[in-house]
């Protein structure tokens, strides 16, 4: 049945107004930080308390301002793990995991339970270590294996492998992904990186001073982000103001050039992925200077100035494996913006 958020919180100079539906499979808040993602999180779990509003999981009211229905904490049958993950240091992992166990099964089977956890999360040998002999992996899946001992109706994950290098994360995300496969709920991920939101997540909230801009499924966001956050957050460098010129055609004013574009309503600025421009003729040609080369581990992301526009503010990031600048190195280069790699964006 799943969840249903429609809440509103104020603070002296922040407002949380969030409205939002997902059933089974994650659905990922991606914004940066202070946007209100954990707090959205924590409104859900019931750590904060809304100023008005409604939250109704499977079937299940949690809150309700104007029924004056507000359920406690324990109450809810929801599994959040914080972004550190509140281990409590003098207790064991089991210890650890026994505080996640419901109280109203018998201590055979709270001990059951809590095996079963240790040994679904790969910690079984750790039972009797403290947090602080822990790795952050291993500190991870005790907090992981004390949620989903509780049976939850909903997992949350807030920022779950900030605190874990590159080379651990990457086997974390695995392990988690096989986590979330198994879990028949909804599933929330809060986080800023682009990259852990697109290997996760099903469906995609932007979200921006407390408030969702933009929400889909993940491949309809990161094509077309709709807004100049949303193009940011999805990782797209190259951005413009714009203007109309006329039906078919507008001004990228930062880029000082004439692109073959109808806009849409309300659009106020244009994207392009660095990965989207293209050499050669085709769909709105520039001929451009090379301003500079920038080498990363596996491509080159070279910046381009327009010929047309020598005297624009922004240069234009283009980026492309190495063999490839290799064949095409010059001072000054042709390339076209297709089309359909051009961001139309609000705000």
């Amino acid at each position: 049945m799943g969840l249903s958020v429609d809440v509103e919180k104020r603070f002296r100079d922040f407002t949380l107004c969030v409205r939002l539906e997902t059933e089974k499979g994650t659905l990922a808040l991606l914004g940066a930080s202070g946007c209100g993602k954990s707090l959205t999180l924590r409104c859900i779990a019931g750590i904060e308390k809304p100023d008005r509003g409604r939250i109704v999981l499977d079937g299940v009211t949690l809150l309700d301002s104007e029924r004056r229905i507000w359920l406690a904490p324990q109450e809810r049958h929801v599994g959040l793990m914080f972004q550190h993950y509140a281990l409590f240091p003098q207790m064991t992992v089991a210890q650890n995991v026994m505080c996640g166990a419901r109280r109203s099964l018998r201590s055979a089977q709270r001990e059951k339970a809590v095996r079963e956890a240790l040994e679904r999360m790969g910690i079984a040998h750790l039972r009797d270590r403290l947090p602080g002999q822990l790795s952050g992996g291993e500190q991870q899946r005790t907090a992981l294996a004390r949620i989903l001992v509780s049976e939850p109706r909903i997992l949350m994950l807030d920022e779950p492998f900030s605190a874990l290098d590159s080379h651990l994360r990457f086997r974390m995300e695995q392990e988690m992904r096989a986590v979330i496969r198994d879990f028949e709920g909804p599933v929330l991920l809060v986080s800023h990186d682009r990259d852990e939101v697109y290997r996760m997540a099903d469906r995609v909230a932007v979200m921006e001073n407390g408030r969702i801009r933009r929400i889909g499924t993940r491949d309809e966001v990161f094509r077309d982000p709709g807004t100049r956050t949303g193009c940011m957050l999805t990782g797209c460098k190259n951005i413009s103001r714009v203007r109309v010129l006329d039906a078919g055609h507008a001004m990228a004013t930062d880029w000082g050039i004439t692109l073959a574009l109808p806009l849409r309503p309300g659009t106020d600025a244009l994207g392009i992925r660095m990965h989207s421009i293209r050499p050669g003729p085709g769909e709105n040609t520039f001929r451009c200077r090379v301003t500079g080369v920038v080498e990363n581990p596996f491509s080159y992301t070279v910046m381009l100035r327009p010929l047309a526009a020598p005297g624009s503010s922004e240069t234009i990031g283009w980026e492309m494996e190495k063999p490839v600048w290799k064949a095409l190195r010059a001072e000054e280069i042709t390339v076209h913006f297709p089309m359909d790699g051009l961001l139309q964006l609000k705000g």
